[in-house]
């Protein structure tokens, strides 16, 4: 039956309506120049930089046209943020993260991390493209439709989520493609603000804010979360544009 599944995937998406179109790249702006860090910088004033004393924010380097992140010393993380702010925006990129290291796409972030952050949970447990609300905004929202179980190829569905999951469970494998680049897709309007995500261009996730609790502005920011020891896995991203709104 495995050989049926993708074209039971596209039938499913379909009818529920969320097959999306492409990314228009003529209306996205480059913030990533793909040789430099030219636009960005590391914070230290998170939370997650606490094991270096906010003396650094991760290892943040430029590899074959990618961002790639990690912690610099067990236990360091951080973020590295672009230098303009933004307000309302979409956000498009492509990822290849190792499964383990918990990441971020943060959206109106500040310099110590309050941000609403587009999930980049990429480890058992985690999520991809659900909303939380990082640093303080205290963990609020926090809507997701899925959660990895210990591998990566399975998903388990979220039933109390306020927006159903557009991909069958059994799907997954053959629509997220680990090891490879997939693209992520987050917009945020409006204060109380609007989000919407997508993954590969397929809608995941519609939420509403209903106080104006953050800065109407911020800069776009990349994570590296603090915790364990993740010295040698790494977050890889790459091709980030903006299309302002």
């Amino acid at each position: 039956m495995r050989k049926f599944i993708p074209a039971l995937l596209v039938s499913s998406l379909a009818f529920s309506g969320t097959l999306s179109a492409q990314t228009d790249s003529e209306s996205f702006v480059p913030v990533f120049d793909g040789k430099t860090l030219k636009g960005w910088h590391v914070s230290t004033q998170t939370g997650h930089s606490s094991a270096s004393k906010h003396q650094t924010g991760g290892k943040w380097v430029v590899e074959e046209g990618a961002i790639v992140g990690s912690q610099d010393i067990p236990g360091n993380g951080g973020i590295i943020i672009t230098d303009e702010k933004f307000g309302d925006f979409e956000v498009v990129l492509e990822m290849k993260n190792d499964f383990g290291p918990d990441s971020g796409l943060f959206l109106r972030s500040t310099e110590d991390g309050s941000a609403y952050q587009a999930m980049v949970d990429y480890h058992s447990g985690g999520n991809l493209m659900g909303i939380y609300g990082e640093g303080k905004l205290g963990g609020k929202p926090s809507v997701a439709n899925f959660n990895f179980t210990d591998k990566v190829t399975e998903i388990k569905p979220n039933t109390k989520s306020p927006y159903p999951l557009s991909v069958l469970p059994q799907a997954w494998p053959y629509f997220w493609r680990h090891g490879q680049w997939n693209e992520l897709r987050a917009r945020i309007v409006h204060n109380p603000p609007s989000f919407t995500t997508w993954i590969n261009g397929v809608k995941m996730m519609e939420w509403t804010e209903t106080e104006n609790r953050h800065p109407d502005t911020g800069g776009i920011a990349l994570q590296v979360h603090g915790g364990g020891d993740f010295t040698k896995q790494f977050v890889r991203y790459r091709n980030i544009r903006v299309k302002k709104l």
